[in-house]
């Protein structure tokens, strides 16, 4: 019986040390030696890819896509259609993503796609104007006709076949941050009349704002909306 019970005792000993020990690495030595070394060599990366403006204020990441639109006139309206404010960049569409139901106070940003397929309301493989209400072909052609509306001025009218597919299609978390450079030139006409800034001076921000492929080979060209708008508001209030 006391060898029993001497054997017992031993083995919740070791037990109970080598709880501790693995409590100590694994719960405090391994996460704070992780968290210095993302620290020290992906400060950036490790804080959230966070966008400063020129005052040091943070204004977003550049992981996640935000909207520019126009204040509601009621915004205790879930009905009333949210309005892009035109002297902004645009995004890609986010919508179809469902709304909060929990907090009516608060929007939450909601990930996901809306699952329909290329030809949803196509008919004989082609989106026609008798596309059905809610389908995808009838939410790309009222998208298209407002990006063509939206993007044309006085001097520059943007045509159907100038008009790429992230402009009327969202992405499939519905939070891509990154628009085509397509997409980003189409706008630029429309930003520097809203603005009153010279055309070229858009143009480059747009330019110094467009990453290339990475490794110069895996994706595609494109540009952070968030940091192409917090640069263009630094020169309109320079």
């Amino acid at each position: 019986m006391n060898n029993s019970v001497g054997n017992t005792a031993r083995l919740i000993g070791a037990g109970l040390r080598a709880l501790l020990v693995l409590t100590v690495i694994c719960g405090v030595i391994y996460p704070l030696a992780v968290t210095g070394i993302a620290q020290a060599l992906f400060n950036d990366k490790a804080n959230g890819s966070e966008i400063k403006d020129k005052s040091g204020q943070v204004v977003g990441s550049s992981l996640i896509g935000q909207t520019y639109n126009l204040p509601k006139k009621d915004p205790n309206d879930a009905e009333e259609a949210a309005k892009p404010d035109l002297k902004w960049f645009q995004p890609r569409p986010s919508n179809g993503l469902g709304s909060n139901s929990v907090n009516t106070q608060y929007s939450l940003l909601l990930s996901g796609a809306t699952n329909r397929s290329a030809d949803n309301g196509a008919v004989g493989g082609q989106c026609t104007e008798d596309a059905g209400e809610g389908t995808l072909c009838a939410q790309v052609a009222a998208a298209k006709e407002a990006v063509i509306a939206d993007n044309s001025t006085a001097s520059y009218q943007v045509k159907p076949e100038d008009v790429p597919a992230d402009a009327v299609t969202s992405s499939g978390s519905g939070l891509d941050p990154d628009i085509s450079p397509a997409y980003a030139e189409l706008q630029i006409h429309r930003v520097a009349e809203q603005n009153k800034l010279d055309v070229k001076r858009v143009e480059k921000l747009v330019a110094d704002h467009t990453t290339g492929r990475t490794l110069g080979f895996m994706g595609e060209p494109r540009v952070n909306v968030l940091e192409l708008n917090t640069a263009l508001k630094a020169v309109t209030e320079s």
